[in-house]
């Protein structure tokens, strides 16, 4: 590419730099069959049903002066515009595609024809016939809007286009510093997003007076500017200051931007205190709230984290959104700290939540991610939109669709997740077929290119392709769970596997990881999967689905006997599983009798992400033992 693609995400100090799209490119597997449909399918896909269910047509009305009449979507419509040009102008600096840039320009003039002269921009709020602009900050979700207008704009400029959307975020943003500044509006937004989108902008125009607002909305918030509603204060983390709460708590997409926002303001101005709530906070929510599959969200009223250890499998919400949210937190922890246990956070997520989300051909998304599923699900009509919780397969599109732009705008990006720079070397830390090409600190030349089948087989080989004449070092990142790693045949020792020593253009060191199926069993305070457990392979949750069970049987009639072992299959595992004949009786309670089991036969599990792409079907990740 001939102009330097800045990283996703670029802190202005750090342990490790981040590399962008031109510095890592992944070439093959998993993620990149998913790049390609991503690309192909499911942004063209975003695309078609902004249009058709007039979301984008909500900025031709507003240009126009015909609104509010026939205006479509929620209040939050204009976001997932926004958030569907990030995924374009991701996919273009990954793939210079000359429709998607020529398509981003057309949206861009649509967006600019609706900017006031002050730079207030939307088209729910404003006019005559609608609500006075700020008059619904718990709801009205304005300044969350901005937040994905800035953060396309962020991309573009980090793709090399400084351009007028460009413009049109700046002024927006210039406005929300005019309104919400030291002696505007003090309030905050209901649904956090603003904040990071601020402090990312302040990174790539070099403007300080981004990065103070997002100060300013990170410390106002907690102290009740917010009406009290019937989930409390804490459903939009107003109930305490940042720094002083201690887990994550309230609805789970707006807790995991609005630490991902503080970490990037800690970061940037150097701010510790904050910083350590924020990691203190994401460390206890992933000991005590947070799913096998690392969903986030049991509660689906309010989609918010439950109680401590209250993680119901069956009523997980786990919204896809909320898994995106991880990934961020995950990255910018990693980035801050040089902690590569927090690639494990964001690995778990990546496989489990962002990869389960989209149907195969990229044009179907589940909003929501149970990890057990009793009924099978009705066949989403693909002409309908959906109703978000109801949906039990895969649908086309949401009445509220946040988690399919979501989910296109990550994975376009995602060759950024791969690996890191220090002055002295590169740093590996989720695993895909790539090429990486960087400077180290001095300005030397270096260059890997990475084979491996991950997460399918354990091997990882790395092969220098440029090299300084001196001695630097290749990272690589040992999972959790990976005990018994092997580094060039010789056993490895903690979180990291480091390869110190002059290298020469054609060397290789190969790392091994025991891809292999393991049983995993939960913490006794989980009250809702005592007496289960689960079966992991490498990073991949794995499931029990109907479609592979014999005689019709559904997941609730089967239990998995661990005398048996837990073998590998290429498609996932298979165990001994029997087969419980549960009495039909008028009361679901009796005394200390046994359910009846039959003859054993051989249990199939597969990847959870893969779960319902072969039609309707029971599923259940917990598996009882008997």
């Amino acid at each position: 590419m001939d102009r330097q693609i800045v990283a996703p995400v670029q802190p202005s100090r750090g342990a490790l730099r981040p590399l962008g799209l031109d510095e890592v490119q992944i070439t093959g597997g998993f993620w990149a069959g998913r790049q390609q449909v991503n690309g192909t399918a499911s942004i063209p896909h975003c695309d078609h049903w902004e249009t058709r269910v007039g979301w984008i047509d909500n900025f031709r009305r507003a240009a126009a002066g015909t609104l509010p009449e026939g205006r479509t979507g929620r209040e939050f419509s204009d976001s997932d515009v926004y958030k569907m040009i990030e995924a374009m102008a991701w996919e273009v600096g990954r793939t210079g595609d000359p429709a998607l840039e020529a398509r981003i320009g057309e949206l861009t003039a649509l967006i600019g024809a609706v900017q006031e002269p002050d730079g207030y921009l939307n088209t729910r709020y404003g006019r005559p016939g609608q609500g006075a602009r700020y008059s619904d900050l718990a709801w009205g979700h304005e300044l969350y809007c901005y937040g994905h207008l800035l953060q396309a704009a962020v991309a573009r400029l980090r793709t090399g286009h400084d351009d007028e959307l460009v413009a049109i975020a700046r002024r927006a943003a210039d406005h929300v510093c005019e309104a919400f500044g030291p002696d505007g509006i003090a309030g905050v937004c209901g649904h956090a997003e603003i904040e990071v989108a601020l402090v990312e902008l302040a990174r790539a125009t070099g403007e300080r007076r981004y990065l103070d607002q997002a100060a300013l909305f990170v410390e106002r918030r907690g102290h009740g500017t917010l009406p009290d509603i019937e989930f409390g204060r804490e459903y939009y983390q107003d109930d305490m200051p940042v720094r002083k709460a201690t887990v994550l708590r309230g609805h789970s997409v707006r807790a995991l931007y609005l630490a991902a926002g503080a970490i990037d303001l800690a970061v940037d101005t150097d701010d510790g205190e904050l910083l350590a709530a924020v990691e203190q906070q994401v460390r206890t929510a992933l000991a005590r709230r947070t799913y096998l599959t690392g969903g986030s969200g049991s509660h689906h009223q309010d989609e918010a984290f439950g109680d401590d250890y209250e993680l119901p499998p069956d009523r997980a919400y786990c919204e896809t959104c909320a898994g995106v949210g991880s990934v961020m937190v995950a990255w910018r922890l990693l980035l801050a700290s040089g902690d590569v246990g927090w690639g494990d956070v964001a690995e778990r997520a990546l496989y489990n939540v962002v990869a389960a989300s989209p149907a195969q051909d990229g044009r179907a998304f589940f909003y929501t991610n149970p990890l057990h599923k009793r009924v099978p699900g009705e066949p989403a009509d693909p002409d309908e939109v959906s109703p978000r919780a109801l949906s039990r397969l895969r649908a086309p599109w949401f009445e509220v669709s946040c988690c399919p732009t979501n989910v296109a705008r990550t994975v376009a990006q995602l060759a950024a997740y791969l690996a890191t720079a220090s002055d002295d070397g590169i740093q590996l830390h989720q695993y895909a077929p790539a090429r990486i090409a960087t400077t180290l600190g001095d300005g030397s030349p270096v260059g890997l290119e990475v084979r491996t089948r991950y997460p399918d087989e354990g091997t990882v080989t790395v092969r220098v392709t440029h090299a300084p004449a001196r001695a630097w070092e290749i990272a690589l990142r040992i999972p959790a769970w990976a005990t018994g790693a092997t580094l060039d045949g010789e056993p490895v020792e903690g979180p990291v596997a480091r390869v110190r020593r002059v290298f020469a253009v054609g060397d290789e060191v190969t790392l091994h990881l025991p891809v292999r199926p393991r049983v995993t069993l939960p913490d006794d305070r989980i009250d809702a999967v005592r007496g289960c457990v689960a079966v992991e392979k490498g990073p991949v949750v794995l499931c029990v689905e109907s479609t592979d069970l014999p005689d019709g049987l559904q997941v609730d009639q089967v239990r998995l006997d661990l005398s048996g072992p837990v073998a590998d299959d290429p498609a996932g595992a298979v165990a001994l599983g029997v087969r419980v004949r549960q009495p039909d009786d008028a009361w679901p309670y009796r005394g200390a009798t046994a359910s009846a089991v039959g003859e054993p036969f051989a249990l199939h599990l597969v990847p959870y992400h893969s779960w319902a792409n072969r039609g309707p079907s029971t599923m259940r990740v917990w598996v009882p033992v008997g």
